[in-house]
């Protein structure tokens, strides 16, 4: 976005390729910018005379990380589960790894770019081996995820988080409630099945708090989690959606 307000040309390298960021580049481009390797990991950006653009209304893509996190909900809870406006084309990796664990997910096309996926329950939930990447490899925003459903796999499942440090400190609220976790520098071992018990636990950021509510629905007894402003960054009314599935949620505090 600043490029595109600079005088003259920006090369950026090494940029994202998240689909995320190509839409953004896609936004400026219809808008009247001059931008060239969209998606390729190197930007060539010609700053353009404010006057000169012309800004659209525009359909945001569905969020993948938001999808993903449903379908660890599905996954946890061993339980069938219908997404509409998703887009499977950029949930390929998170897709294969659940297929890996044992779900099947059927993929209906409803457009080019949205898609309806129903995952359907597994007959046993295997462990599982991830490492995190840059897309289009599986995302950090749900490792934390995949972590809580780890705990609900056969056998001892290995995740390595190689994109963010300090990605891992919801593991300590997770063995809070009786996740059997140990790691090791940037790596995390997860022996299933665990029973899991309902505490009081806190959020660190984001994906950890989605993470410890998935855990929280295969958990015994009651849980509470504090610092849910990290939850509301990412995730609209989140309880109102699973308490239509049938969770049993609710806020003790309003949003401020």
């Amino acid at each position: 976005m600043a490029a595109s307000m600079a005088k003259g040309q920006t090369r950026i390298i090494n940029a994202a390729k998240e689909p995320e960021v190509v839409q953004l580049c896609a936004f400026l481009q219809a808008g009247g910018v001059e931008i060239s390797g969209v998606g390729n990991g190197e930007l060539l950006v010609q700053g353009t005379d404010r006057q000169a653009l012309d800004f659209q209304d525009i359909e945001i893509i569905p969020d993948r990380i938001e999808c993903g996190t449903y379908l660890c909900a599905a996954a946890i809870t061993n339980s069938p589960l219908t997404l509409t406006h998703a887009n499977a084309h950029h949930l390929e990796a998170v897709l294969a790894k659940l297929s890996e664990i044992g779900f099947n997910v059927d993929i209906t096309e409803n457009t080019p770019t949205t898609h309806t996926l129903t995952i359907h329950p597994a007959t046993h939930k295997k462990a599982f081996s991830l490492t995190t990447t840059e897309y289009p490899g599986f995302p950090t925003d749900l490792q934390a995820q995949f972590m809580a459903l780890a705990t609900q796999c056969e056998g001892s499942s290995l995740i390595e988080e190689r994109l963010f440090e300090n990605r891992f400190m919801h593991v300590g609220e997770l063995q809070r409630m009786g996740a059997q976790i140990s790691l090791k520098g940037a790596m995390a071992q997860i022996q299933g099945v665990s029973e899991l018990i309902g505490a009081d636990v806190m959020a660190t950021d984001l994906r950890a708090s989605s993470a410890l509510v998935l855990a929280a629905l295969v958990a015994k007894g009651k849980s509470r989690v504090h610092r849910i402003y990290h939850l509301d960054r990412g995730y609209e009314a989140l309880e109102d959606k699973m308490n239509t599935l049938g969770a049993h949620m609710k806020r003790l505090h309003e949003k401020p």
